[in-house]
């Protein structure tokens, strides 16, 4: 009887947790009148053009935005796993002065509300002639290439003071330099920590909305979030159906780029050398 309410409850949790993904399927082929008076999960005219009307509604086709939140999304990862591994090791294994005075500088960082950052970020950037310029996604990208990431390096930092010391020492006696040992000891253990930070850097850069808007000015620069606000405008009418459907589309780079970790996440678990 327990295993049965136990599956029950899982259920409605279940059932809980998918209705807005179910609720976002159903609306993106219904029609906009539909949309304004049925609230049921299941269209009564089927629509499938608003796929094609939100694929092209804009000047610039929203593929055109797909690449954009790829290209800004796939850097940052790269950044952030080579900066914040980096600075992690310098942290978490080197030794040298005030080394715990910048560690705590650091986590200092992360009491920082990330909206606060954004005006003198804005003014740093437009003053090096970076904001509306030639390169529009360098406000967006060269932060994530110094390490600017406290939660990644904390993270790896953490991650790193569970790898034995011996291993180090041991490397140190076969006349392994500080970057022998990262090359060559640090970096393969540490892959479950970078796959980590790589899917939720990702995840986090491609549903970004804020720091783009900010940023990035021109229509053909724009990101997938940033673009789906076009669709609602207070001075014309709104595409609701479209930015649905384009919704949709959104979340399937995020999906498939979960899932495709998530399967090196656990073989990287496995396979790290930590296990007993």
């Amino acid at each position: 009887m327990r295993s049965y309410a136990r599956l029950v409850a899982l259920l409605l949790i279940l059932a809980v947790v998918l209705y807005p993904l179910v609720w976002m399927v159903g609306t993106s082929v219904k029609s906009p009148s539909e949309i304004v008076s049925n609230i049921g999960l299941i269209p009564r005219e089927f629509t499938p053009g608003n796929f094609a009307e939100g694929w092209t509604k804009f000047d610039v086709s929203f593929g055109r935005f797909f690449v954009n939140s790829a290209v800004v999304s796939l850097l940052t990862v790269l950044g952030n796993t080579i900066s914040c591994l980096l600075a992690a090791y310098a942290l978490g294994r080197l030794r040298f002065r005030l080394r715990g005075v910048w560690f705590a500088v650091m986590i200092g960082t992360l009491l920082l509300p990330g909206h606060v950052l954004i005006i003198p970020q804005y003014i740093l950037f437009r003053t090096l002639g970076w904001v509306g310029g030639d390169w529009p996604y360098l406000p967006l990208l060269v932060p994530a290439f110094l390490a600017t990431e406290a939660f990644f390096v904390f993270l790896i930092v953490q991650f790193m003071r569970g790898i034995p010391r011996e291993l180090d020492e041991a490397a140190v006696i076969d006349g392994a330099s500080p970057y022998g040992i990262f090359r060559h000891v640090i970096l393969p253990l540490s892959r479950p920590a970078l796959v980590t930070t790589a899917i939720f850097s990702f995840i986090w850069t491609w549903n970004d909305f804020f720091r783009q808007l900010v940023f990035l000015s021109e229509l053909k620069d724009y990101t997938a979030p940033v673009a789906l606000t076009l669709f609602i405008d207070s001075t014309s009418e709104s595409a609701v159906g479209p930015m649905f459907a384009m919704s949709l589309l959104s979340l399937i780079p995020v999906f498939l780029f979960f899932v495709a970790f998530q399967r090196l996440l656990v073989e990287g678990i496995n396979t790290s050398g930590l296990k007993g």
